[in-house]
């Protein structure tokens, strides 16, 4: 058929009617937006109001500058460490796209065939496709037959066969998985196996199954769990700061008020006085707000996080965002890839029977002599495939490959060599036959290997594992081979007869030799892992492109379909569904079939709005839309760039088993985030306490502002690296999964928080206000200093208490050699502040000055300690009393 194709006018027609077929790029990521965005954090927001509020009050000569800078250099190291980070990894993908060179397609143009790129082509033009060839555009075969991967838009790398539709064919409006492999339609990214035929573009762009794909991925991504529930602590703690220090200004000015005698009185005093204590009253009011803003927050989350990512290449998981680690721990939902991620990916002969339906073994094939003798003949010398120089199997199609590594090289390398059976005739597989054979003269025998219904058709008699010849039963072997179908089973079957090869045709003296299954098998640590992720309370759903009775054999194989509730649907189905029918199903879906990246994309989104937190796994272009929208996407290894850029996690070695570990050290990331807060929020309850208390008992300042400084940016800083490196537990995987807006702040861990903050508070005053502990000290700055002392080592002791929610806060301290570090650190820290003013160094001097610390005795250092160490004992009678276990 002659085709003319468009003329110059009519592309320019067409492509202002229907559009470009070009698929814009998302816009590059900038430093200064990257940086920008780190300003959004509500804990950010907080920390820099702080630091202007302070700001303006030294400058009025009531606060000391280190507070505020200190803070303002925080919050920049975090915002330039988050913007470098994703500037790098943005830049690396672009430059790797930039690299690769544009496609390119065959089209009719002006009765002549011209190449040009794909970003050229219009609706109507006619594109020739031939093997090897990327489909540029959606449209219809209207001449010529193709077969085609489709792997790039469902994920399964299947020979779909394609003929010429009928005129009046129109391509479908609604996509489903069924639309890819129907007999005409076309789609962009789609590859040709083999054949030749004229394409009819019939969109373009935008249009495109592939440029709505692009759309979504332009979207916004969802805010992080952690994120989510950060900003509600910030939220809870500004408010409980900011009520706080109100009240506390307020009591404090009508103190002033009542030791004056009254309001009258007081306002005789004179304005100068008033002005005085309103700014003593707003002072006190900013050292609370201070003191309740955990202002090493921000930046500890950023060390756990980056510690993290080395020990997670141990595992094969390659972290590209770095929220993405404690987002896999709070996965409620996890949404896997079938083909290489629960299955191995590739096609492999897995069972062997003989037409009796008895299965052999595979591993003791090789005791059946005869048996095993004619199936090496009937495969390594009936086939397409073959190992190269360096031991892969190439050549022939996934079948043929599959028996070539089941064969073995050493058989198919002696086989080779051996002179009495060489083929002198042979005839390869076509899909009208459905069999290949081939003929050894020397052995007097034609081999044959195909569909098992058309050699089962010729066979009368058939090999039993002793290598004897019975008569067959064909319907024994028709009930296995239903048996093997249901098991998602390929079925080949082998035969040998003893006349000459006939071209198209079986001999009717035909011997079934036996048959084998083929499949792409489940990863036997794969099922393991689902298992374990399940147990976690993780719903596992599988979601592939493949046809529904194959995904329910895989799915009951690998573990995910066990009760009668449990739900296999296909994408037609669900289209069939409204968004509320769906989320009623949800909970029981385990299984989706002829899966699109449309419903991928629908049923994140529709998990998201449950409140659910949703991991999806993904490798082709397809797949990065939902890998985007999700809450996690873990991109395959051996999948393409564009789902490496749109997830937060590379799985290496594309196994199911990595992204549990992935799960796995999210829940220890974040477990480790929850200890942290317990370790600072209780040295911030009772320095907000002891802060707001201790002026109307007559101790003006007990904690100075640098020494606020100290305890916000040194410990917690340092704190992070104590905590945010415990080791992960084997008891994590056994919790539920936690919701997007949980509350990091359980009542429980409230309960430990108050408790223990409340017990420091009670030190603090009973070591300033009971003259027993003044007698230790010479004098009152002695004292002063001694109680920074005390504070600092109290929250470090209780530094174990949070470890373990039980009783077992001196465990796996091996498996966390930085914490008795970092303890001793801190300590040896203080102690050369403490004593700094013995150096006769001026900036010595000016260290002990800065942090107002006068050095003390060896007595008072070990009664600040003794006091400190009461901060375990306390914890664990708490824990007694709650009946927390171990």
């Amino acid at each position: 058929m002659k085709f003319n194709g468009l003329t110059e006018q009519e592309v320019k027609l067409s492509r202002e009617k229907y559009g470009s077929n070009e698929i814009p790029d998302s816009e590059p990521t900038t430093f200064w937006q990257e940086f920008k965005e780190t300003f959004g954090d509500p804990m950010i927001k907080i920390l820099l109001a702080i630091a202007a509020l302070m700001i303006v009050m030294f400058f009025f000569g009531y606060a000391e500058i280190y507070e505020p800078a200190g803070t303002i250099v925080a919050v920049l190291i975090v915002a330039f460490v988050s913007a470098k980070t994703g500037v790098a990894s943005d830049t690396k993908y672009r430059e790797l796209k930039d690299s690769t060179k544009k496609d390119q397609c065959k089209v009719y143009r002006d009765g002549v065939i011209a190449v040009i790129d794909v970003d050229d082509v219009v609706v109507g033009d006619k594109v020739l496709m031939q093997s090897g060839d990327k489909v540029p555009a959606d449209g219809v075969l209207i001449s010529g037959s193709l077969r085609v991967d489709n792997s790039a838009l469902n994920g399964e790398a299947e020979e779909c066969k394609k003929e010429a539709a009928p005129e009046s064919f129109q391509l479908p409006e609604d996509i489903t998985g069924d639309t890819f492999v129907d007999r005409y339609s076309l789609f962009r990214g789609a590859v040709v196996f083999d054949g030749e035929g004229i394409l009819d573009v019939r969109k373009v762009g935008l249009s495109t199954m592939m440029g709505k794909m692009a759309e979504e991925m332009q979207e916004n991504e969802p805010d992080s769990p952690l994120k989510v529930k950060l900003s509600k602590l910030a939220h809870q703690i500004s408010t409980f700061g900011y009520i706080g220090a109100i009240v506390i200004a307020i009591l404090y000015f009508g103190y002033f008020v009542l030791s004056a005698g009254g309001f009258e009185a007081y306002v005789s005093i004179g304005a100068p006085e008033v002005i005085r204590d309103v700014v003593e009253a707003v002072s006190l009011a900013v050292v609370i707000i201070v003191c309740a803003v955990p202002e090493g927050l921000p930046l500890m989350i950023s060390l756990v996080l980056m510690q993290n990512t080395s020990k997670m290449l141990d595992h094969n998981v390659l972290v590209r965002k770095a929220e993405g680690i404690e987002t896999s721990g709070s996965v409620n939902i996890l949404f896997s890839d079938k083909t290489g991620t629960i299955t191995k990916g590739m096609l492999e002969v897995v069972e062997f029977f003989t037409a009796d339906g008895k299965n052999i073994e595979l591993s003791q094939l090789g005791q059946h002599g005869k048996v095993k003798e004619l199936v090496d003949l009937a495969i390594g010398k009936n086939t397409q495939s073959m190992f190269d120089s360096e031991h892969r199997v190439i050549g022939g199609n996934a079948t043929d490959q599959a028996l070539m590594k089941f064969l073995g090289e050493d058989t198919y390398s002696a086989l080779a060599r051996n002179t009495e059976c060489e083929v002198t005739a042979c005839q390869s597989f076509n899909s009208s036959n459905k069999f290949s054979q081939a003929n050894i003269d020397s052995m007097g025998k034609t081999f044959y290997k195909g569909a098992p219904e058309r050699l089962i058709d010729a066979a009368s008699r058939y090999l039993d594992a002793d290598g004897k010849i019975h008569s067959l039963d064909k319907e024994v072997l028709d009930k296995k081979i239903q048996e093997m179908a249901s098991k998602a089973m390929r079925v080949l079957a082998f035969g040998y007869s003893e006349q000459s090869l006939e071209e198209n045709r079986i001999n009717d003296d035909l011997v079934l030799i036996g048959l084998v299954g083929i499949r792409d098998d489940v990863r036997p640590e794969a099922r393991e892992a689902i298992e374990e992720v399940q147990n976690a309370g993780i719903q596992v759903v599988m979601i592939t492109g493949d046809r529904l009775e194959t995904a329910i054999a895989i799915a009951k194989d690998a573990g995910l379909l066990k009760e009668e509730s449990d739900r296999a649907i296909t994408s037609s189905q669900l289209n069939e569904m409204s968004d509320e029918e769906v989320k009623e199903l949800i909970p029981h879906i385990r299984v989706i079939a002829r899966a699109l990246p449309t419903d991928k994309s629908r049923m994140v989104r529709l998990c998201q709005e449950m409140n659910l937190v949703v991991g999806m796994t993904g490798d082709g272009v397809n797949d990065s839309p939902a890998l985007k929208r999700a809450d996690v996407g873990f991109a395959m290894g051996s999948g393409t760039e564009a789902a490496k850029e749109a997830g937060k996690i590379v799985i290496l070695d594309d196994n199911f088993k990595s992204i549990k570990d992935a799960i796995w050290y999210g829940r220890t990331i974040y477990h480790n985030i929850l200890k942290f807060c317990k370790f600072q929020l209780v040295i911030n309850v009772a320095a907000v306490v002891v802060s707001a208390i201790a002026p109307f008992f007559g101790v003006e300042e007990p904690l100075k502002v640098t020494h606020l400084l100290f305890v916000n940016l040194v410990m917690d800083g340092l704190g992070a690296i104590m905590l945010g490196n415990e080791p992960a537990l084997e008891k994590y995987m056994h919790e539920k999964p936690r919701r997007r807006d949980e509350s990091i702040v359980s009542k429980k861990m409230m309960a430990q928080i108050l408790t223990m903050g409340l017990w420091l508070t009670v030190l603090s005053f009973a070591f300033l206000k009971i003259p027993f502990f003044a007698s230790f000290y010479e004098n009152q700055e002695q004292q002063l200093t001694a109680y920074f002392v005390l504070f600092i080592v109290s929250a470090l002791f209780n530094g174990f208490n949070v470890r373990d929610d039980g009783f077992g806060i001196f465990k796996g301290l091996n498996g966390n050699t930085g914490f008795l570090k970092v303890f001793f650190a801190i300590i040896v820290v203080q102690a050369l502040i403490v004593n700094a003013a013995l150096v006769p160094f001026a900036p010595c001097q000016w260290i002990g000055e800065m942090f107002s610390c006068v050095p003390f005795g060896v007595q008072g250092w070990v009664v600040a300690i003794l006091l400190a160490v009461t901060m375990i004992p306390v914890d664990l009678i708490r824990k007694c009393i709650v009946g927390s276990k171990s």
